[in-house]
């Protein structure tokens, strides 16, 4: 009965120490990572308030993204490598040094509610729980049994392969727990085992996670029911362009014409980015995204290179896992976002993603 009480005792002790661990980045953000509110005298173009958001939310919605671009830095592994050889603990480091300098500039264009930042908090806990859970898993004995296997991929091997690469593009317009992690489970174990221990440690390994996955889902997909999904769409002001030009571009709906420009509704998401881009590459200026005139844009330039001379307020630069480049985080005034856009490829390098409200 000692020995019971003393195991449990050290039991609870460990868990303790996981879960101060998990909430010490949270803890620190919040207590060093803030800055004064700056004056905007900015009036809004978009005179119905149902479709003007907050300015800061533009660079709070990074968080969310940044787990997205750790699932293409994995897919991208995968393409040659193995689980073991993606970069868990830094994509979780980047996280938190970027929600650190994007809280302080959030806080100076107005800041976030607490339910914003209690969202980005559980993001976060739960993005490096899951990174930290996989490092531990695949850096040590999912690299034994790949080490086993050899350099030729099995067929469980190029399921996850192509499950990542799948999941690191639905992600992109999507949210995670709508994914259809099911078939990919039927497909990993419909897979023929060729090399029983990779086979089946693949099997089990993955199939368990995404099973988890599922479940968890399930529980995130209640929640977002009781409190309503977010807006899809999102308005902004256009000038340069026709409004019969605007309403060609797909997704683009016209909403009014007047003398500030045409009022238009797109989706938003990667969607946003491409239709934007299309906007400034035909000669379009962007004035205004859901009443407001600053906006953040990521880049990817090449690792160890300088990105000139750009518009704005750079934030941030963070190592993209998986590629052999770096992603710049850039304030940019609405007046300079068609110039910035125009001619930019949506590639690497080139652009990444505008980030809406």
């Amino acid at each position: 009965m000692r020995r019971l009480v003393k195991t449990v005792g050290w039991l609870l002790a460990a868990l303790v120490v996981v879960v101060l661990l998990l909430l010490s980045p949270v803890a620190y953000v919040e207590t060093f990572c803030h800055a004064d509110p700056e004056p905007d005298g900015y009036k809004p173009l978009i005179a119905d308030a149902e479709f003007r958001r907050q300015e800061a939310n533009t660079y709070l919605t990074y968080p969310e993204w940044h787990i997205v671009y750790a699932y293409d830095g994995l897919a991208e592994i995968l393409k040659t490598g193995d689980e073991h050889g993606f970069g868990y603990f830094s994509s979780v480091r980047d996280f938190w040094t970027a929600d650190c300098a994007l809280t302080r500039i959030a806080d100076r264009h107005g800041g976030a509610d607490s339910e914003t930042r209690m969202m980005i908090a559980t993001i976060g806990v739960s993005f490096t729980l899951e990174m930290g859970l996989k490092a531990a898993y695949e850096e040590t004995i999912g690299r034994v049994f790949a080490l086993w296997r050899g350099s030729e991929k099995t067929p469980q091997d190029i399921v996850a392969r192509d499950m990542a690469i799948d999941y690191a593009a639905f992600l992109r317009q999507t949210p995670w727990y709508k994914y259809p992690f099911q078939p990919w489970i039927d497909r990993l174990w419909a897979a023929p085992v060729e090399e029983p221990l990779r086979g089946w440690e693949r099997r089990l390994a993955l199939g368990g996670e995404w099973r988890a996955k599922i479940a968890y889902a399930g529980v995130i997909a209640s929640a977002v029911a009781a409190t309503g999904e977010a807006k899809l769409t999102i308005r902004s002001v256009v000038s340069g362009l026709p409004a019969a030009a605007l309403s060609a571009i797909p997704d683009v709906s016209v909403i009014s014409e007047s003398a500030d420009g045409v009022l238009i509704e797109t989706p938003r998401y990667d969607r946003f980015t491409h239709i934007l881009a299309e906007i400034a590459t035909a000669g379009g200026a962007i004035r205004e995204i859901a009443g407001n005139d600053e906006i953040m844009v990521s880049l990817t330039v090449p690792r160890g290179t300088e990105p000139g001379n750009l518009p704005g307020e750079a934030i941030a630069r963070l190592s993209r896992t998986g590629f052999a480049s770096d992603r710049l985080l850039v304030s940019v005034r609405m007046a300079d976002l068609a110039p910035l856009l125009k001619g930019r490829p949506i590639a690497d390098p080139g652009l990444e993603h505008i980030f809406d409200f």
